[in-house]
């Protein structure tokens, strides 16, 4: 017989663990003396720690081998015991599989300027028209998540593949009115989507000429510090803001692709006349 911490020393077990396993029911001592408490262990019984180690390896919890521990266990209720395992492990397999598909998906969108700054030089460009669902209402500023989480889950209702690119079309934002924007979140998308009362479904207006400045803006916030630098850019360069269409924020990447506490972003001012 050994004392319960010379047991654990042979049997590479903490004393708590062994103590846990006598509470399960696993691996009770052998003898406890009466008096002192103190708990023996019997050299026999590290065949037991053994068998219990070996079907840890298989993926077994412990409150799951009470069965084949019982004296009389039926040939029957092992193979149920061991098919039900490997369910539960093919079907952990198939988890894990997806996220390290997703994982590897990640690192395939993942492009070599956001790794580090993608700040890039302002630059005038023509934006195309494209066809978007949309949803435009006067809010306070800090909803603007509320509006991106309903025009995402709206699209992916219906079918479309994963969103990418979130615009935002700021008809007003707020500056005269603190407490509220007219702004309208729009999602590019592939197919044909129905609309309704809350979400238009139509093409955005083609913008022959817009100050164009790729950032890195926070997502958590609802002003962007970069409208003002481009804004006096846009003055430096003599040219004119349109009145005619609104500011234009896109996100360059999906919610889920955000690294650090910024994410890129591409702000748009459109500007007046055929500017070069």
């Amino acid at each position: 017989m050994m004392k319960i911490s010379a047991f654990a020393k042979v049997s590479g077990i903490s004393i708590k663990t062994l103590r846990y396993y006598d509470e399960l029911g696993l691996l009770k001592p052998a003898h406890v003396d009466e008096q002192s408490g103190y708990r023996y262990y019997s050299e026999e019984q590290l065949l037991t720690v053994k068998r219990i180690a070996a079907y840890k390896e298989q993926g077994f919890t412990l409150e799951q081998l009470q069965p084949f521990f019982e004296e009389d266990i039926d040939t029957d209720v092992v193979k149920n015991k061991l098919a039900d395992k490997m369910t539960e492990l093919q079907h952990a397999m198939r988890t894990l599989q997806l996220q390290l598909d997703e994982v590897n998906s990640r690192m395939s969108r993942l492009e070599p300027s956001e790794a580090g700054d993608p700040a890039g030089p302002i630059r005038i460009r023509e934006v195309p028209s494209q066809l978007a669902a949309s949803i435009r209402d006067q809010v306070p500023p800090s909803q603007l998540c509320l509006l991106l989480d309903e025009i995402t889950k709206y699209a992916i209702f219906y079918g479309e593949p994963e969103v990418s690119q979130l615009i935002i079309l700021w008809h007003d934002d707020g500056s005269g009115n603190a407490n509220v924007a007219d702004i309208e979140i729009a999602i590019p998308i592939t197919g044909d989507i129905p609309a309704n009362g809350r979400v238009r479904v139509d093409f955005l207006p083609e913008l022959q000429s817009a100050a164009s400045l790729v950032h890195r803006c926070d997502p958590y916030g609802y002003s962007c510090p970069a409208v003002p630098e481009l804004k006096a850019w846009i003055s430096s360069q003599g040219l004119v803001q349109s009145d005619r269409e609104p500011i234009r924020e896109i996100y360059l990447t999906s919610d889920k692709d955000i690294y650090g506490k910024k994410r890129p972003a591409e702000l748009l001012i459109p500007l007046q006349g055929n500017a070069e």
